[in-house]
């Protein structure tokens, strides 16, 4: 279990705009509760996949002590919209506490470096569990328990919960996936020859063949920093991967919305966002956040093809899910 020394306090969580239930002081809290702080964004995947799991721990144990805060520290620069991240927060069923840490600012001083990440914060304000990524939610739940008890000895708990999803059993299987890949210059490079022209816009040409793991441009777009951003009808970015799910962060230009068609090669499954005409498929993309574009049974390689109907589309980052029942 990871642990750290009794000696540690937690810092305050100082520096962010609340915009649901704070602010919250840490202070104030000591000998009356134990404190849950999540690191999270709203487009990040391993974040929104522990949310159940932080949602039914709040449920269970606010009535015996538990506050949990949400400190949601932006990955892309539309994340720092205070609208976007409690629309999310809506959408997921967030109840408790949840700063915006647009800055960093309580971000740096727990020495953060990942998303999610969990900090639990005994009644005298130590840090006395972390942990980051996803899983080992149980072993999360009594290191919750425990401190509950050391603050209410007589406290009724429930056991653990049962896995949310098959995937999080003991014996699922994760396995070696593409990894996280970014659109934007920053943090990514298209498999295009010559690579991209920064910042303005270009006319990119998809001559293949495909290499796993590297999207490639064509049509006319406008490689920015964080993102790619169609230009014109019919910009597309194909890749190939090796995965179990396949989500795209999209956004549409502000005050409107823009449908992106989704071609999958081989025997692969639309994702949730995937609507059809016929045969074809679409996302409609109508505000700024994660799209699943492929859910299959299994980790397969496939490939897949977006393409924008109209300017205004800008793409950010493809994830990609690794783990599935044995």
């Amino acid at each position: 279990m990871p642990q750290m020394s009794e000696t540690v306090l937690a810092p305050e969580l100082d520096g962010g705009q609340w915009i649901q239930h704070g602010p919250v002081s840490l202070k104030a809290l000591r000998d009356k509760a134990v404190v849950l702080v999540d690191f999270w964004d709203y487009t990040c995947i391993n974040c929104i996949r522990t949310l159940p799991y932080v949602v039914a721990w709040n449920k269970r144990y606010a009535p015996s002590g538990l506050v949990i805060v949400g400190v949601h520290a932006p990955e892309f620069s539309f994340a720092r919209e205070g609208s976007q991240v409690a629309e999310a927060a809506a959408r997921f069923g967030l109840e408790y506490p949840i700063v915006l840490d647009n800055e960093y600012s309580i971000w740096r001083a727990y020495s953060n470096r990942f998303w999610p990440a969990k900090y639990l914060i005994d009644a005298q304000g130590r840090i006395r569990y972390y942990h980051f990524g996803e899983g080992d939610y149980q072993e999360t739940e009594v290191a919750i328990q425990g401190l509950i008890r050391e603050l209410n000895p007589g406290a009724s708990l429930p056991p653990p919960m049962e896995p949310v999803r098959d995937s999080d059993r003991p014996g699922a299987v994760c396995y070696r996936v593409t990894p996280e890949l970014y659109l934007g210059y920053a943090r990514g490079n298209p498999g295009n020859p010559g690579g991209v022209v920064r910042d303005r816009p270009h006319d990119y040409r998809d001559i293949g063949p495909h290499v796993e793991g590297m999207s490639y441009l064509a049509g006319r777009w406008r490689v920015e920093q964080e993102s790619a951003r169609s230009e014109g009808p019919d910009a597309a970015i194909s890749l190939r991967y090796t995965a179990k799910d396949v989500n795209l962060v999209m956004g549409p230009a502000a005050g409107a919305s823009v449908r992106v068609e989704i071609t999958l090669e081989g025997a692969q499954r639309p994702g949730d966002d995937v609507k059809f005409e016929g045969k074809r498929g679409y996302i409609t993309v109508d505000r700024p956040r994660m799209y699943n574009v492929v859910a299959n049974e299994s980790v397969v390689s496939g490939g897949l093809t977006i393409r924008a109907e109209a300017a205004g589309l800008a793409a950010y980052a493809f994830t990609f899910i690794s783990c599935v029942v044995s």
